[in-house]
Order: structure tokens, then sequence, then C-alpha cells
């Protein structure tokens, strides 16, 4: 899908461009909010299945991490223009916490 809008004076261009463009942005959201749900129900049935925690634990974070990954560019709208600030800002307080979890992980276990 092109990211340009039409050079077209006529208000009914424009119209019909953002309603596309809407029309598709809500779809997405649909599908996402789908897919988390799916997600969370495959999340319970493996708990309630009774793995074993070694595998439980990965799998039910890696869910976790698929649905916020879900819920910041679907829901929140990063995927936009113009959202590279507040992308870089959460990036690096990801990669912050990250080290700390892991410093003090590596200070605790050796």
């Amino acid at each position: 899908m092109a990211n340009l809008q039409p050079n077209s004076g006529d208000p009914k261009v424009t119209y019909e461009y953002r309603r596309k463009k809407h029309a598709e942005e809500m779809r997405m959201q649909v599908i996402t909010f789908t897919m988390m749900i799916f997600f969370t129900v495959i999340a319970f049935a493996a708990v309630g299945a009774g793995f074993s925690k070694w595998f439980i634990v990965p799998f039910v974070l890696l869910l976790a991490i698929v649905q916020v990954i879900f819920q910041l560019y679907y829901f929140m709208h990063m995927s936009h223009k113009g959202h590279a600030e507040a992308q870089l800002f959460m990036y690096s307080g990801v990669l912050v916490g990250f080290l700390t979890v892991l410093t003090f992980v590596t200070i605790i276990w050796w």
C-alpha cells in the first residue's frame, strides 16, 4: 500500500483516500485483536495442559512479548510516521531495563 496521499484538490478523492486508509487500519486492528485473543487462549491451554514449567514460563513470556509488540504498533499507532522519538525512548528504556536485570542476575548467580 502506498503511503502517498493523492495530490488532487478534489475533496471527494481525498475523502475516499482517507476512508480507504481508515478501513484498512481498522481491519488490521481487528485482525491483531483476534490474534491476541488466540495467543491468550493458547497460553491458558498450555498452562492447563500441565506441561513442564521449563516449557510454560518461556512460552508464556514469548506470547506476552508478541502481544506487547501488537499493542504498541497497532493499538497505540507506533507504526505511523512521526513516532520516531517515542520509539527511541521506549527502546532505550527496554535496553536499559534488560541490561539492569542481566547485571543483577549475573551478580547474584556468579
